[in-house]
């Protein structure tokens, strides 16, 4: 396994790292020994950093992650979790639940420091109260030894740019922009590279429209988009070469980008998922699925509140 430098955070991230939502059943029915499985051979293989939320599967991803913690020594792993996304419609960034929840969710994990936490899609909350309440209740928590480092995430990436500009934190979070069909994420880099801030990049499948498999109904991707991924996948296919492992490739490649989070629950894609990760790519063919996808390259969909949204591509 490789391993980068999370901005001034001091830690080394291996390149590809494991991202637990799916041990909350979040796309599918999932087997809970089965995601244990999964996260000791992560683990066993190199990966040492591990992000999850309460929001995946309503605590469940917690709960199953903290019952695979329990066999693996804590400082053979680097955990993030995130704070203030509860459900599909419920926020809350104040100070006291954010406080709570950093309680809550070391009791689920099993652990008694937390090493990055994440204040979870931010663009759904009030931008003043995540200045007034939210960080710095991250910061007293850092003060305490709860977590090690703060952090935001979210889809738009206007948010990271509005934040930065006013309040630093160690480390972000942003999905679905940085994969074959979307780099935007590149314009930010000179930034985080400006504040010395840590770069999660996370689904390089973009949140499974790379992967081949049937959508789940909530993907807000539109038909363009899917129909397009829908081309790449079908050009890999034909010509036996499979598209999710260009996807990792293409993600982890880029030196400026510390780590790259995939989620599964099963041990032996995580272990395909490594693999992928530690081959050379065959730049040719990504040349050329990057082709097919040109038409929608960096389209993206709204999240959150319409003010964090200006700026992004949809057709």
């Amino acid at each position: 396994m490789k391993y980068r430098k999370l901005g001034k955070t001091g830690l080394d991230v291996s390149v590809l790292s494991f991202g637990a939502s799916s041990l909350g059943s979040v796309f599918h029915p999932t087997d809970d020994k089965e995601g244990i499985r999964t996260v000791h051979e992560a683990v066993n293989r190199g990966i040492n950093y591990i992000d999850v939320s309460p929001y995946y599967g309503l605590l469940k991803a917690e709960t199953v992650l903290g019952q695979a913690l329990l066999d693996i020594p804590r400082d053979n792993y680097i955990l993030s979790t995130k704070a203030g996304r509860y459900g599909a419609d419920q926020f809350d960034f104040s100070y006291d639940r954010i406080i709570r929840s950093v309680e809550e969710s070391m009791a689920r994990l099993h652990t008694d420091y937390i090493d990055i936490l994440f204040l979870h899609d931010i663009e759904f909350g009030d931008m003043n109260q995540i200045f007034e309440e939210a960080i710095p209740a991250l910061e007293q928590l850092k003060k305490q030894g709860k977590i090690r480092f703060t952090g935001i995430s979210g889809l738009p990436l206007s948010i990271f740019q509005s934040v930065l500009s006013q309040q630093p934190v160690d480390v972000i979070l942003s999905y679905c922009h940085y994969s074959l069909n979307d780099d935007s994420l590149l314009e930010l880099l000179p930034l985080l590279h400006e504040k010395g801030t840590g770069l999660v990049n996370a689904s390089p499948l973009s949140m499974g429209l790379l992967s081949g498999n049937e959508l789940p109904a909530w993907h807000p991707a539109t038909p363009l988009i899917r129909q397009a991924c829908k081309e790449a996948f079908d050009y890999c296919s034909s010509i036996g070469v499979s598209l999710p492992k260009l996807a990792i490739q293409f993600a982890v490649g880029n030196e400026s980008i510390p780590t790259t989070l995939v989620s599964t629950s099963k041990p032996e894609t995580i272990l395909s998922n490594i693999a992928y990760a530690l081959e050379e790519p065959d730049i040719d063919v990504i040349r050329q699925v990057r082709r097919i996808l040109e038409p929608i390259q960096r389209l993206s969909w709204p999240s959150g509140k319409p003010e964090y949204n200006t700026g992004v591509r949809v057709e």
